[in-house]
């Protein structure tokens, strides 16, 4: 079984509907969620845009390889409505990004792991820290909660109060 960490983000339409249903995805998919972070509330990075991200990391265990997993990532977008229209910084309904893949390092067309700008997004590490502070990232050998702490990343990172009753 492979331990895989997930960033899951959306700042269109009804934001933690497309949390909630992308976890459900996940877990009839790919692999049982069995961690998770809390809600995070994020500017948009590297675009303006006027609605503010939900970003929540999940960890799951999954049989699947990162091939296999990043196929089944794409189809549960597409069927959540996500489009790309090119450009990696843009609104979207929701999008889900393979941070860790066990102690895996690939780095194909299509498909990096880790993810290769974590380390610089606080949006990323401020939700991984609470469920993974000492994972080590295999290529930088830091663990999260150092990769954290000399992040200079300035946006806005606030945990998520839910509107949900």
């Amino acid at each position: 079984m492979n331990k895989v960490y997930l960033l899951l983000g959306t700042n269109l339409g009804e934001k933690e509907n497309n949390i909630d249903k992308a976890c459900e995805g996940i877990e009839n998919e790919i692999g049982l969620i069995y961690d998770l972070s809390p809600i995070y509330e994020t500017e948009p990075h590297g675009f303006k845009h006027e609605s503010n991200f939900l970003n929540r990391v999940v960890c799951i265990r999954t049989c699947f390889s990162a091939d296999e997993v990043l196929e089944k990532i794409l189809a549960i977008e597409l069927k959540m409505g996500r489009t790309r229209t090119g450009g990696d910084y843009q609104a979207r309904v929701i999008d889900i990004d393979i941070l860790f893949f066990g102690d895996q390092i690939i780095e194909k067309p299509g498909l990096i792991v880790p993810h290769p700008r974590l380390q610089d997004r606080k949006f990323v590490l401020i939700p991984l820290n609470e469920i993974a502070s000492d994972l080590i990232h295999p290529t930088l050998k830091k663990s999260v909660s150092e990769l954290l702490e000399k992040c200079y990343d300035e946006g806005m990172v606030k945990k998520y109060q839910s509107t949900k009753e």
